[in-house]
């Protein structure tokens, strides 16, 4: 019977050491029936890791929630993508809209582009437009399903299959392909027919909005395509973790 938390330190650590080098699809299944499913949700930007992720939840639970985050400034490609994706597995997709008023007041202060004058208006904005939804979302679930990879970045090198997210009230996230290769996931997605982002195949390694997105030249960091023009901040829009700002821009 599914129960609303991870019973507490030694269940999370029994259920890290059972999955520790098992495929994906034991850590999406062990989420999937321990948790209420109207408490339980994968949450995907649509790239490659998730949707693998997406693909192997809906193997277990057909009904399960997915759900992806429209920041208001995505790329055409995306939406279309997303239309592709309801197509291929014939069910719809829960779509998390930025708060519009909040948006506006920003807007209207600072400029429809101001990310590109500071890091700080860059970590406003995608927290408007990110983060604050994704946090509604949390507010109301027991766990949550991600895409990350250990191989994403130094960041996330050490990113467990299961771990408490004490940023969001205590819940449990399980990242089930954190262990896995950029081939690895692609070689699923392959196998499964699932279609890609076509953003790929334009030189986009790691897709999100539109103006803070570009492609990167092959054997370039694949990050590096996010928030190019910063410097010496982490490529982090402050959902998975918050990057800390360069010495000369912190403040007492």
């Amino acid at each position: 019977m599914s129960s609303p938390r991870v019973a507490g330190p030694h269940e999370l650590e029994e259920t890290r050491r059972r999955l520790d080098g098992r495929h994906p699809r034991a850590a999406i299944r062990w989420a999937l029936h321990r948790f209420a499913p109207e408490r339980t949700a994968v949450v995907t930007s649509l790239q490659a890791d998730g949707m693998a992720v997406v693909d192997m939840a809906l193997r277990v639970d057909r009904n399960v929630r997915i759900v992806t985050i429209d920041t208001g400034r995505l790329p055409e490609e995306t939406h279309a993508y997303l239309d592709q994706i309801r197509a291929h597995y014939g069910r719809g997709i829960e779509v998390l809209l930025p708060d519009a008023a909040a948006v506006g007041r920003h807007v209207s202060e600072h400029g429809v582009n101001a990310f590109y004058g500071s890091v700080e208006r860059r970590l406003d904005c995608c927290h408007l437009r990110n983060v604050e939804p994704l946090e509604r979302l949390l507010a109301g679930l027991d766990c949550w399903l991600t895409g990350l990879r250990r191989g994403h970045s130094a960041r996330r090198g050490s990113t467990p299959i299961v771990e408490i997210d004490a940023a969001h009230g205590g819940i449990v996230k399980v990242n089930p392909v954190a262990d896995w290769d950029e081939p690895d996931v692609r070689a699923h997605l392959a196998a499964a027919g699932v279609p890609l982002h076509p953003l790929y195949e334009r030189g986009y390694p790691s897709i999100g909005c539109a103006p803070c997105t570009r492609p990167v030249a092959a054997g370039d960091d694949p990050r590096s395509g996010r928030w190019w023009w910063e410097r010496g901040v982490e490529k982090e829009c402050g959902i998975h973790a918050t990057p800390a700002l360069p010495p000369e821009r912190r403040t007492a």
